[in-house]
């Protein structure tokens, strides 16, 4: 099937669609919010390096190695931009439970998660716009749809930093609230995005399988580059290996969420795009449990081998 024809489709959603899938958005972010705490952001001050290999990786590496992996392989150039706009996505909310099951460094992925989450929104609109108008074919798609840096950076804003702030305000001024909601909070919005992308899912059902196909090979070797940036970023920089389990897992498990989010928001759902970023989305939760297996069957180093608190 040639890839072109993928871009013929316009995934079904209207105005007021989006509008629910970002508040989706922004409700898991309140509730993964209200468990942060400024001690989360302290301990990166108290011991900064492996949470800084692993932003480093996240935001520079990844999306520069996905830029020269579309060189390679050529993909059809809305693939293309969708796999540069997942690779400057931050880390999902996931990565904290891989990596507590591959017996990584809780508190370094934590600690990763929110930061990215914060960095995210100057670094996602940056990354977009930096490599995405490095190559000439996906360049073509931004100045079609006049994507300005700024506008991303207010969606991303409204999307995660007003709930990142909010979540955090509560948790700290209104600890007992806080403690009392956070979990039934966490839960609702969970299945509330559950039931959101399900619907989408499901309005578009005949458009995923039959294309779904056209991106998984990209998705495969995207995702694999991304985990093993994670992993040998850390093992070059003599992190333990705990530690290395944690940059692996949290460069490997991008918030594709939020990249839907801003395929509907900006590129009106284009077909290459949402697609890959739809599957990825699937994908990296398969294969962040499969590396998580993997990681098990290693034995840790006998000064590693508790589990860490949370």
């Amino acid at each position: 099937m040639d890839s072109a024809v993928i871009d013929q489709v316009r995934l079904n959603f209207n105005p007021t669609g989006i509008a629910i899938i970002n508040a989706a958005i922004g409700l898991m972010m309140l509730g993964v919010a209200l468990e942060l705490k400024i001690d989360d952001f302290k301990r990166i001050l108290a011991s900064p390096k492996a949470p800084f290999i692993g932003l480093m990786a996240q935001f520079i590496l990844l999306p520069a190695f996905t830029f020269l992996l579309v060189l390679i392989i050529k993909p059809h150039p809305s693939i293309a931009l969708g796999m540069i706009l997942v690779a400057a996505c931050p880390g999902g909310n996931l990565s904290n439970i891989i990596t507590y099951l591959a017996n990584g460094n809780s508190a370094v992925s934590i600690s990763m998660t929110a930061v990215s989450t914060v960095a995210a929104i100057v670094m996602t609109p940056l990354n977009i716009s930096l490599w995405g108008t490095l190559d000439p074919a996906t360049a073509s798609i931004l100045k079609q749809v006049s994507l300005s840096p700024l506008d991303v950076f207010i969606t991303v804003f409204l999307i995660l930093g007003i709930p990142l702030l909010t979540g955090m305000s509560i948790g700290h001024f209104l600890p007992g609230l806080a403690k009392k909601v956070k979990k039934p909070f966490k839960i609702f919005s969970l299945c509330f995005f559950i039931i959101i992308v399900c619907g989408a899912l499901a309005a578009n059902f005949q458009y995923f399988i039959k294309y779904v196909g056209i991106v998984m090979v990209a998705v495969f070797i995207h995702n694999a580059l991304a985990l093993n940036i994670g992993y040998w970023s850390g093992k070059l920089s003599r992190l333990d290996e705990r530690d290395c389990r944690a940059v692996c897992i949290e460069v490997g498990i991008q918030n594709s969420a939020l990249g839907l989010v801003l395929v509907f928001n900006f590129f009106d759902g284009l077909g290459g795009m949402a697609i890959l970023v739809a599957w990825w989305g699937i994908w990296h939760i398969i294969a962040g449990l499969f590396t998580a297996f993997i990681f098990n069957l290693k034995k840790l180093p006998e000064n590693e081998s508790f589990l860490f608190e949370k």
